[in-house]
């Protein structure tokens, strides 16, 4: 089995645990999260933060946008282009004006109503992710658009994923140009602080 198999193995193995977790439960532990953030001296510190807009049974962060707008963050979200393979990014303010379903039914900035940013803004990113390990490895959903995003962030800026339990693994297969993430929060932990 060469790696790109024994990541699609892993990587369906995990959706598999995420998507059994009862839809309450995912509410419930999302909170939890929300709260670990929320605590983090990175984020307290953080002007500008990037959200992902949360899809099916990833930890859920609607609401956490709509309390980073209210604790005065300037908050960005991802919107995939698929013809350059990148993620741009824009300034999102309010969610149920300024996204709208997009690539692959997620939930993106919709662009005539949002200013684009550079991804040089963000001082703090909150990324998802199907599986990661203790060693801050990821394991995406396969595009490369996470990867690509990151090396053109400002040196420094601190990567931040969210997990629910299930979505840890004792080990996620990584090449040298993985970026690994700087921290993990999930439910009961924050690994790497």
């Amino acid at each position: 089995m060469n790696e790109d198999d024994i990541k699609a193995k892993l990587r369906r193995e995990i959706l598999a645990r995420r998507d059994a977790l009862p839809q309450e439960d995912r509410r419930s532990r999302s909170a939890s999260i929300a709260g670990a953030l929320f605590a983090l001296p990175e984020y307290r510190a953080a002007g500008t933060v990037l959200f992902y807009v949360s899809f099916r049974s990833e930890v859920s962060t609607r609401r956490m946008i709509e309390q980073a707008v209210s604790h005065g963050k300037k908050v960005l979200a991802p919107k995939v282009d698929r013809r350059r393979r990148e993620l741009r990014l824009f300034e999102i303010k309010d969610l149920s004006a300024d996204l709208e379903a997009g690539y692959m039914n997620i939930y993106e900035p919709v662009e005539k109503r949002t200013r684009e940013a550079s991804p040089e803004e963000p001082d703090l990113v909150v990324m998802p992710g199907v599986g990661f390990d203790e060693k801050g490895n990821r394991l995406g959903y396969g595009g490369g658009y996470y990867d690509r995003l990151a090396m053109k962030l400002r040196s420094g800026i601190r990567l931040v994923a969210l997990a629910f339990e299930e979505q840890m693994v004792d080990e996620v297969p990584s090449l040298s140009h993985d970026r690994k993430v700087d921290m993990i929060i999930t439910e009961t932990r924050v690994i790497g602080a």
